[in-house]
């Protein structure tokens, strides 16, 4: 039985046969370096019970260390799809009102290389379970089933039914599929405590808003570089409890993510867009093809050179 079999078959108890769904839509995104992803739309049966499911899969080889990865795998029932394009309904978000959608099962799938997740753990010195497997210190692969918080869910529906394109739908996917680890992991933690914060501050819901419009203005100014005082006089947050905030949130340093997100779309733009390193660099802001160089390869271990060979 495939994964995505596996996964619906957990979703539908009642189901016999999974492959017999019919799929409606099937995306797939695989840039070499970059994190994978993948999502099936199906049409949902009638009259048969669902439940939203999410899977871990943990794999290790100590003999195959280039094989290893970390697999997350979510079924979402209730959505509605509908395959006209430009359907005036659907895109003001009045799907269920248009009379060709149809309600939909959704299957999406992420997998992250060990050679990703290093950004993520750089430092750290935690010996926690979920820093354990971004490690990949973690010595026996596994399964299991994952909760489905109310945030996981909303992340997962945005990822499905957002209405960005080109460059912006990739530097916007990029963002969520980091969200859903970051949520991931935190439902795995060893001794997890609900609602405890360490950063005081936060235990205020407008201060949380604060940080969470910090992160969104990141990834809408990939192209154009904004410094942390510029940022925090825009969310009207103090820099220091920004930067504090945003670690606590969102597991890394305001510019850690910056420049991961701004990466992630390099190779998009190069990868997928066959754009040259010159055009690349203008576009994400940098001031000279070397330094762009510089930081593509510190954080990919690639050239920008060597991507755009692999392209060809």
């Amino acid at each position: 039985m495939s994964e995505t079999e596996e996964i619906i078959r957990l979703s539908f108890k009642d189901l016999d046969q999974p492959s017999s769904l019919d799929l409606m839509a099937h995306r797939i995104h695989q840039i070499p370096g970059a994190v994978q992803y993948e999502i099936k739309r199906y049409s949902r049966p009638a009259n048969i019970l669902t439940e939203d499911m999410g899977m871990l899969a943990y794999e290790y080889s100590s003999q195959k260390l280039k094989e290893n990865n970390l697999k997350l795998k979510f079924c979402i029932a209730g959505n509605m799809y509908c395959s006209r394009e430009n359907c005036g309904k659907c895109t003001v978000g009045k799907a269920r009102e248009c009379e060709d959608s149809k309600e939909s099962l959704d299957v999406v799938s992420v997998q992250f290389t060990p050679a990703h997740l290093s950004g993520f753990i750089k430092n750290r010195t935690s010996n926690s379970f979920s820093d354990s497997l971004l490690k990949f210190k973690h010595k026996v692969s596994f399964t299991r089933t994952l909760p489905l918080c109310c945030k996981t869910k909303t992340v997962i529906e945005g990822l499905l039914e957002h209405s960005y394109d080109g460059t912006l739908e990739n530097i916007y996917v990029n963002a969520q599929l980091q969200m859903l680890l970051l949520l991931t992991m935190d439902s795995m933690a060893d001794d997890k405590q609900l609602e405890v914060i360490s950063c005081k501050f936060l235990s205020n819901e407008a201060d949380k808003d604060k940080v969470e419009k910090a992160r969104e203005i990141l990834i809408k100014h990939i192209g154009e570089p904004i410094t942390i005082k510029e940022l925090s006089r825009k969310v009207a947050m103090n820099e220091c409890y920004l930067k504090k905030g945003f670690k606590e949130m969102y597991g890394t340093t305001i510019f850690d993510f910056y420049q991961n997100q701004r990466m992630e779309h390099a190779k998009y733009l190069l990868y997928e867009k066959g754009l040259s390193v010159t055009d690349v660099s203008m576009m994400l802001g940098y001031s000279s093809i070397s330094h762009f160089s510089t930081a593509f390869k510190r954080l990919t271990g690639l050239k920008p050179c060597e991507l755009l060979f692999a392209s060809k």
